[in-house]
């Protein structure tokens, strides 16, 4: 492992919260305290940090403020013990004021975090301006520590003329741009135009797969892409675009790009290949160009890149390791060849999960309904088919494991939504429904223990415990996203520019807050650029494009928390849902453990 002083190695319980066995240790980022500060109200902000998985358990903290070039004072009586953040009072609006933190141990203080300087009369966001080119459209974002400093940076898809893979027509070419979340501009990366544009095609992933404390980017190539120097891969005048627009032969590669400066690294050719075209269940071009990719810790210790192809008829997934500074195969699942694999043909949905779902501290993929275990081989088939969003976590923690909660397309059988054990696929409870095109799982009623799940589709009515009851006629309007955004361990409504809250005795929803000027991606999808815990304590920021594309607005919740947890990106479950899920339809983060009303936090 390079550089291993960089890197924090802590066993799979992060947050302090855990519902497995540790069996492992695996390599997880070493993150700053990611210092923010939100405007409060009549000059109060709210200053906020991490808890790390590596803080000691008490751990104190004290916050400094400077204001213009005055000197820094500390703005707490004593050293804070509770939750990290600390709302600071008769805050100056007239001049920039500067903040870090400091962890205090044994009675003395460490050294001081990367400071933050709130503006004068800041906006209750940050902007990050962007180099947006001329018929260019942002879109889905993820983050990664790049240049190795402890604080995360911004990888944003730029996008001209996305399609659909059902839909013939030429597409634009895909740039991946890089953004400090101070607003510098890092790099862009042209795919070209053998990269098809779309939801269902451009797949990557940002993540530090080597262990040098730096993310890498990694996303499949084609003869035409252009690395962030200015290098072309392949043959620069090749174009395989046919008269409907897809891209039906030619070379086609996977290549992992340096995070600081976008240049290519390493390019090998991709696997799953394209091959008959007709063998994925149409000649057109739709199903063949099905992609989908994750990070997984296939052995334990250190992350592998899997990436995908295909999910209603024909499935494979193809396992990497990016290891000094080579690409090597690890293993390859595909349904033609697979024991059994017939049962796994067309059981993958539009996204996927991943978390080690047997105890063993090897992570396994769940590919909608089905599972395939860290050696490439099949665990189980449900067989209930195809779907568009699934959830995966210890949605009910009265319950040993974790669960899923899926729902399926235009299902052939009586369960359109469904919840299920995620170790051996055994149905729990489901409901018939004709169609399903979305659902949901999150906690927001605090009457009912565990998370609640709805979804939309016909017949399907009301809010259902983890036991499949109803327990309210009613549900939230929206069945999208879901994030942790107020102080209570509740989760909020995510949807277009909004945020709500549920009020479960009343069954209506509580506006609270519009990012104004700004506008959700994908169409009627209305998902964000990104949501996650990316700054601040364990809550997670949204971040949104503007109406105008020229900048995205990050927003941190301005409420305080009584609630201490450890950052949630040190949750490798957690870590590992952010890193895709800009991948196909995209899907809201959920952790490896309950995180929920009544939540009890184990020692680390």
């Amino acid at each position: 492992m390079r550089e291993a002083s960089k890197l924090l190695l802590a066993t799979i319980i992060a947050v302090g919260l855990c519902t497995q066995p540790a069996r492992a240790q695996r390599q997880i980022e070493k993150l700053g305290r990611g210092v923010i500060a939100v405007p409060h109200g009549d000059r109060k902000v709210l200053v906020s940090w991490r808890l790390l998985a590596n803080d000691a358990p008490g751990a104190a903290f004290n916050v400094y403020r400077s204001v213009g070039s005055g000197s820094s004072m500390r703005r707490n009586e004593t050293p804070l013990t509770g939750a990290t953040c600390f709302v600071d009072r008769d805050v100056p609006t007239s001049e920039a004021a500067t903040y870090i933190v400091r962890a205090v141990n044994g009675g003395k203080e460490e050294e001081a975090s990367r400071p933050f300087t709130l503006k004068a009369n800041s906006p209750p966001y940050l902007t990050i301006p962007l180099q947006t080119l001329p018929g260019h459209t942002p879109n889905d974002a993820s983050v990664g520590d790049l240049d190795g400093d402890g604080e995360y940076e911004i990888v944003l898809k730029q996008e001209m003329r996305g399609r659909d893979n059902s839909q013939a027509g030429r597409t634009g070419e895909t740039k991946l741009e890089a953004y400090s979340l101070d607003g510098h501009f890092l790099w862009r990366i042209n795919l070209g135009k053998n990269i098809r544009e779309g939801a269902h095609y451009t797949q990557f992933l940002v993540y530090d797969l080597d262990g040098d404390g730096k993310a890498e980017v990694v996303c499949k190539t084609a003869d035409g892409t252009t690395d962030g120097a200015g290098k072309v891969i392949g043959d620069a005048n090749a174009d395989y675009r046919n008269e409907q627009g897809f891209v039906l032969e030619g070379p086609e590669f996977l290549t992992v790009f340096e995070g600081a400066t976008g240049k290519e690294l390493a390019t090998t050719n991709y696997i799953p290949p394209r091959g008959k075209v007709s063998d994925w269940g149409d000649n057109r071009g739709n199903r063949v160009d099905r992609f989908l990719a994750c990070v997984a810790y296939l052995d334990g210790k250190r992350p592998s890149v899997v990436m995908c192809r295909g999910y209603y008829t024909r499935t494979v997934l193809a396992a990497y390791n990016w290891r000094d500074g080579k690409w090597s195969h690890v293993w390859t699942f595909d349904t033609n060849t697979a024991a059994d694999g017939a049962r796994y043909r067309g059981q993958g949905n539009h996204n996927l999960r991943v978390a080690d779902i047997d105890g063993d501290g090897k992570d396994e993929i769940t590919y909608g309904a089905c599972a395939i275990d860290d050696d490439g081989k099949g665990i189980y088939s449900t067989g209930l088919g195809h779907g568009d969003a699934i959830h995966l976590s210890d949605i009910d923690p009265d319950r040993p494991g974790l669960e899923v909660f899926d729902i399926h397309e235009k299902p052939k059988h009586d369960v359109g939504a469904e919840f299920r054990d995620a170790q051996t696929g055994e149905l729990i409870w489901g409901k018939p429904s004709a169609d399903v095109g979305r659902g949901l799982a999150a906690d927001i009623d605090p009457r009912h223990r565990g998370y609640e799940m709805w979804a939309s589709g016909p017949g399907l009515r009301g809010l259902w415990n983890v036991k499949g009851e109803m327990i309210s006629e009613r549900k939230p309007r929206s069945c999208n996203f879901a994030i942790w955004w107020d102080g209570d361990l509740l989760r909020e409504l995510l949807d277009s520019n909004r945020i709500t809250k549920w009020n479960w005795e009343s069954g209506s929803e509580t506006l609270l807050l519009r990012g104004e000027d700004c506008v959700s991606n994908n169409g009627t999808k209305s998902t964000p650029c990104l949501a996650a815990d990316i700054m601040g304590d364990w809550r997670e920021e949204v971040i949104w494009r503007t109406t105008d594309g020229k900048s995205l607005r990050i927003y941190a919740t301005p409420i305080a928390t009584e609630h201490r947890l450890v950052t949630l990106m040190h949750d490798s479950a957690y870590r590992l849902s952010v890193a895709y899920q800009n991948v196909g339809y995209n899907q809201p983060t959920q952790p490896g453990f309950y995180l929920g009303d009544g939540v009890v936090p184990k020692p680390r």
